[in-house]
């Protein structure tokens, strides 16, 4: 077997496709020894792999031998060729390609120079890093300008670090798109929670001389949310929406569901504090 390409049957490919695809991309090969289209194929993929020096896995599965496999992935005829990236499929193709297509279909699948620096960020970001991962995200960034998803991992760090007037501008230059529009407004939400800042000890005063003060308790869910109390921040809307639900147009609904993108790290939170919203609604 050639180097950079493996057999994979059902028994392994959790480990050798799933798992190894999040270290680097696994070309996902289904073929039989009896498919014409398959012997074309193979050669040009295992090419590929030798040509590209690791910077992908080949994986080959004999779909005769894995039919639940391959049904598993919508096998209907072979060659079948999947790309896999971060555990998941992430493209494929049918039929033997040309060279130059297939090498495309790779290309395609390989982390650019910028997304590995958008990874190697992450890493330092875990690390405890938070500098260095920021200069990694803003090379990731000169790589490749129209990297939206390390600008908004910028911003997000930006507001970690409490440097709000840069993340603003950052989160301003990133283009629409409807997959990225949650976190893009959850973000826009957290910088807008940190600037209104607010006296909570004022704004707890004037609730207590009027609970019915909505303005000030908005503030107050705000002035918590930016510093990530979000219980907190999530029973002042929630009194809001107790007391008066449509006031300024739902406006502490929309917060609310601002807070639940912002803490979805917190599964359990969120899960708690969608169903007394629906309960305050409903």
């Amino acid at each position: 077997m050639p180097e950079h390409v493996i057999e994979v049957s059902a028994a392994t490919f959790e480990r050798e496709v799933l798992e190894a695809s999040r270290s680097a991309p696994v070309v996902v090969d289904f073929w039989a020894p009896w498919c014409g289209p398959c012997r074309a194929l193979t050669p040009v993929l295992e090419r590929l792999a030798a040509a590209y020096g690791g910077r992908f896995r080949l994986a080959k599965i004999n779909s005769d031998e894995n039919q639940d496999l391959a049904a598993a992935f919508g096998v209907r005829s072979i060659p079948t060729v999947i790309g896999f990236r971060d555990g998941r499929a992430v493209a494929q193709f049918l039929g033997a390609v040309p060279e130059s297509q297939a090498r495309a279909f790779i290309d395609k699948l390989i982390p650019s120079p910028s997304q590995l620096e958008q990874a190697r960020a992450a890493g330092l970001r875990t690390a405890g890093d938070l500098a260095n991962a920021a200069g990694a995200l803003r090379r990731a960034i000169e790589l490749d300008a129209a990297n939206d998803a390390a600008r908004l991992d910028l911003v997000e760090l930006l507001i970690e670090l409490g440097r709000h007037a840069e993340a603003g501008p950052l989160l301003d230059a990133v283009r629409p798109d409807v997959d990225l529009e949650a976190r893009i407004g959850a973000l826009r939400a957290a910088i807008a929670f940190a600037q209104s800042g607010g006296d909570e000890g004022r704004l707890r005063e004037k609730l207590a001389a009027n609970p019915g003060d909505h303005g000030a308790r908005l503030a107050l869910a705000g002035a918590y949310a930016g510093k990530k109390r979000y219980r907190e921040a999530l029973d002042e809307l929630l009194e809001i929406v107790r007391r008066d639900k449509d006031w300024k147009d739902g406006e502490a609904r929309k917060q609310a569901l601002n807070i639940f993108n912002l803490a979805g790290g917190q599964p359990d939170l969120v899960s708690e504090y969608r169903r007394k919203l629906a309960s305050a609604l409903y």
